[in-house]
């Protein structure tokens, strides 16, 4: 029957690789990440085996540390995108969930199949697609997107994890198999139940900070779309601003269509066209984008400021959570510098265009000249100032979750925020773009 306890370990890591795959993000396409993964867990599987043959499964299991755990490890490290504590995270908890079943199974074999590995096989085969299925089910997603939502605090539960997993290991196999010491029997099921409470610990703090974060994004769009409504109805009052001119208007073009001046009428006519359409605050197709375009637009008139805005992107599907949080503290920024600044001094930019795999934005305005900022710093931060800083830090992280990165730097007397975007973290549309002078 040792048949049985064979084909049982050899099914058990088989699984250890699906499991992980399940929960890791592999830096390659996933054809590539099932081939590679296939192929060297393929042949440190058969290394295994050939050790299982020659020297027997009590001198492999006191060397499974070494002969699978810490090679795969390696191995693994190596395909996946989520380096140090998360990458540590994910791989001690496949390995720990598959020792856990292993170590559950040979109990059940022990006490209820009589020690002839036919229960640890049959109980194995079913468990191990049993837990892939809840896994994938109910926990896959949330744990991916924990992921990318949360930066810090990976490493105690790394460390936390690596400690239940190595101890899992020595009370299981060392000196020898839990079932040839059965005085450490107790001990090994109270170390069992343990590991079911502590990892309920774990990820209920983790998905505590999950709800966290879905709230935050929650309030982020609310801001944003309460933003655009507030936009919206600005908009209408200014145009109906304008509708009331337009008899003035309508008067000045009969007065030059009258003399005669053709010229002069097509260049009246395009002004207030122009007039029109900024009034509408049509600045970008996206309306999230858009909104905070116009919000700041308005701010930057009221402060008699010389705004260009050369916006060249289209409605293609943007990260526009991400983007809005860079635009609006860039903006504020300026606001704050051009504020402190004589009135023929303040002028500011702001262009958005893509360069090959990149969006670029660049958001320049005039600031006190004795601002010197070099380039890769931050400057120093404070709101009693005319300095800049302010949400630099929230506009270098989001740049940093998006893929790309941010720099800022003075020079003739401007302040200069240039910030990437990976294109990969948005499909490409047409492009359309509208340029304004004011």
């Amino acid at each position: 029957m040792a048949i049985f306890q064979d084909l049982s370990i050899f099914w058990a890591m088989l699984h250890v690789i699906f499991l992980f795959v399940m929960l890791f993000r592999s830096r390659y396409t996933k054809k590539k990440t099932i081939l590679l993964a296939g192929v060297g867990m393929g042949v440190l599987m058969l290394l295994n085996g050939v050790g299982l043959v020659l020297f027997g499964i009590d001198t492999l299991s006191k060397l499974f540390l070494f002969t699978c755990s810490i090679p795969s490890f390696i191995f693994l490290y190596v395909m996946s995108a989520d380096k140090r504590f998360r990458f540590l995270l994910t791989f001690c908890l496949a390995d720990t969930t598959c020792l856990w079943i292993m170590a559950v199974t040979n109990l059940l074999d022990y006490y209820f199949g009589g020690g002839q590995y036919v229960l640890m096989f049959v109980s194995r085969l079913a468990a191990f697609p049993l837990i892939e299925y809840g896994i994938y089910r109910y926990f896959r997603k949330p744990y991916l997107e924990l992921q990318d939502a949360v930066e810090k605090g990976w490493g105690v539960f790394a460390g936390m994890t690596m400690l239940y997993y190595l101890l899992l290991v020595v009370v299981v196999q060392f000196p020898t198999n839990i079932v040839n010491r059965p005085e450490d029997m107790p001990l090994c099921i109270l170390v069992l139940l343990l590991m079911v409470f502590n990892y309920g610990t774990i990820f209920s703090a983790l998905y505590g900070q999950l709800l966290l974060y879905r709230k935050q994004q929650s309030e982020r769009i609310w801001q944003e779309q309460h933003l655009a409504l507030e936009a919206q109805l600005e908009n209408q009052q200014r145009i109906r601003r304008v509708k009331h001119d337009m008899k003035g208007h309508v008067a000045t073009l009969s007065g030059l269509l009258a003399v005669g001046k053709m010229q002069e009428a097509a260049r009246y006519l395009g002004a207030v066209e122009t007039e029109i359409d900024m009034l509408s605050g049509q600045f970008c197709a996206n309306p999230y984008i858009n909104a905070v375009f116009v919000y700041y637009y308005q701010k930057f008139q009221e402060l008699e400021t010389e705004c260009k805005l050369d916006i060249r992107i289209g409605d293609d599907k943007l990260p526009y959570m991400g983007l809005c949080q860079i635009l609006s503290n860039g903006l504020e920024n300026a606001c704050d510098a051009i504020k402190e600044l004589d009135a023929d001094r303040r002028e500011v930019s702001v262009q958005m265009r893509y360069s090959r795999d990149y969006l670029l934005i660049r958001i320049k305005n005039s600031c006190d000249r004795e601002l010197n900022v070099e380039k890769g710093s931050l400057p120093v931060t404070g709101k009693e100032g005319n300095d800049h800083g302010f949400g630099l830090l929230t506009v270098k992280e989001s740049a940093e979750r998006l893929g790309g990165e941010m720099f800022c730097y003075t020079e003739n007397g401007n302040f200069v925020l240039d910030v990437m975007v990976q294109k990969d973290f948005f499909e490409g549309g047409g492009v359309k773009w509208i340029t304004w002078v004011t």
